[in-house]
């Protein structure tokens, strides 16, 4: 099963260094020689924004080309929209990405990977399933 990584894992796993050990990357190394990654539009442009060179950022930006995009349709956006409604009648906040990652995931039946604590908020509230690095148990 395919499992939807969110934009704090590969931030944790490509733009900082001495994280080798890290259980997220480790998990996430393992994903990728498992071709179990996948990747949406809008979290490669959240990596990619903000690097402070440009031969950084064109380096990052080939080696994400490893992965394409899952295919957004315009009833993601709806049910994402309608997720971040739900989520705001519950004094739940989140950005319009992480939405779209919950929308993502329910409609493939998809687990998230992320080490954003939001998720775990929005899986009380919403039909998503988190992604458990298999050494943390």
């Amino acid at each position: 099963m395919k499992v939807l990584v969110d934009t704090s894992v590969w931030s944790l796993a490509l733009r900082r260094k001495s994280v080798a050990h890290d259980a997220a990357v480790i998990e996430l190394r393992d994903l990728i020689k498992e071709l179990r990654v996948q990747m949406i539009g809008p979290v490669r442009q959240e990596i990619l924004s903000g690097i402070p060179s440009k031969s950084q950022f064109l380096e990052l930006r080939e080696t994400l080309r490893a992965f394409p995009d899952l295919e957004l349709t315009v009833g993601d956006y709806e049910l994402a929209a309608e997720f971040f409604d739900a989520g705001r009648k519950r004094g739940i906040q989140g950005s319009n990405t992480d939405f779209l990652i919950c929308a993502l995931s329910k409609r493939h039946e998809m687990p998230i990977f992320t080490t954003d604590k939001d998720f775990v908020l929005f899986r009380k509230h919403l039909p998503i399933t988190l992604h458990t690095p298999r050494s943390a148990g």
